[in-house]
């Protein structure tokens, strides 16, 4: 645990140098509940009991993106890639995520949430894993070389899509607001560890969220201004909007609102997708509504969990394990890309 022994004493550091311990809070954290700590525990001991020895997940949904979300599981509580009981398991998964990239177009798995997904994973681990110790000795591409592959890969993508946007495909010219929310939020990331990302394709993609968010909130999956999509796609375009520096804009707080309003209710389309979203579309926004909807989940995914420490939906356990303890990683807040 010393990554998470040194971030904790930087955080002690900032709050001497500056005096202003709830500003400290907000940007840190405080006290984490004890749920918290006992779901997370519990998660992380089935994800490194159940990883292979490639270093993904089999069984459901499998692939460079699911990878990249244990990833994030793992960083998130504090957990060293370098020291501790599960540094092995991050570094065999990153291997992993590396691995499955084509070293010509630098796509990352067969569909672009993958690609999405893996490209956040490796941005969090960016700079914190040693490249050494990653390789063992044995010659292989290192993070920020993966990186650099995957920005080309989605910028390439945009390219061919006339909103702006990604679908499914890297060849798909048109595009949807979920599979864009996730390669967007791959890029910020990116961009946010310091890998060169062209502002025209983040202020290009960002643009697209404008067009497919109406004055009242409303948000649509696909087609310009074909507006009334889910409350996961809400979510989504309120954060993307939020870490893409748009908050100015009247459509963000129209957006923003809506995701307030549906703090109290029960998703039963993509339930994990929308936790994940839901706390970070919330804790950017309006962080009071944020604490009452962290309780609720708290208790709700406390039932949930199984007593081998796993999660059981549709896509598969590590999907549901991972996107769980992602809906809970704001408690920590120690991933860059959480900061507020």
């Amino acid at each position: 645990m010393m990554f998470r022994a040194c971030v904790i004493l930087c955080c002690l550091t900032f709050v001497g140098s500056t005096g202003s311990a709830q500003e400290s809070e907000l940007r840190f954290g405080g006290e984490i509940p004890p749920d918290v700590d006992t779901i997370y525990d519990r998660g992380l001991e089935w994800l490194s009991s159940n990883q292979s020895d490639n270093g993904d997940w089999p069984g459901g949904q499998n692939g460079p993106g699911i990878t990249g979300m244990a990833v994030m599981a793992f960083l998130s509580s504090g957990e060293d890639p370098n020291f501790g009981r599960y540094s092995e398991n991050i570094r065999r998964a990153v291997r992993h995520i590396i691995g499955q990239q084509n070293g010509s177009t630098g796509y990352l798995g067969n569909s672009m949430y993958h690609h999405g997904f893996a490209t956040l994973g490796l941005s969090e681990v960016y700079g914190v894993l040693d490249e050494d110790l990653l390789w063992q000795g044995e010659q292989g591409r290192s993070v920020g070389e993966a990186l650099d592959l995957a920005v080309r890969a989605a910028i390439t993508a945009q390219k061919n899509n006339q909103w702006g946007g990604w679908r499914y495909s890297p060849t798909s010219t048109d595009a949807d607001t979920s599979v864009s929310g996730a390669v967007l939020m791959g890029l910020l990331a990116a961009r946010n560890a310091g890998i060169k990302v062209p502002d025209e394709a983040i202020d290009k993609a960002l643009k697209y969220f404008e067009q497919m968010t109406s004055n009242q909130g409303s948000v649509g999956y696909s087609g310009i201004g074909s507006f009334g999509g889910s409350n996961n796609l809400k979510a989504i375009s309120a954060l993307v909007l939020a870490i893409g520096k748009r908050k100015d804009l009247d459509k963000y707080d129209a957006v923003l609102k809506q995701c307030v309003n549906n703090i109290e209710q029960n998703e039963a389309s993509y339930p994990f997708y929308n936790r994940y979203y839901m706390a970070q579309a919330l804790f950017q926004g309006d962080v009071d509504a944020w604490q009452k909807w962290n309780l609720r989940t708290i208790r709700i995914l406390k039932e949930m969990q199984n007593d081998d420490g796993s999660f059981t939906g549709s896509h598969g356990q590590a999907y549901a394990t991972s996107m769980s303890l992602l809906a809970l990683a704001l408690n920590y807040r120690f991933l860059p890309i959480y900061e507020r």
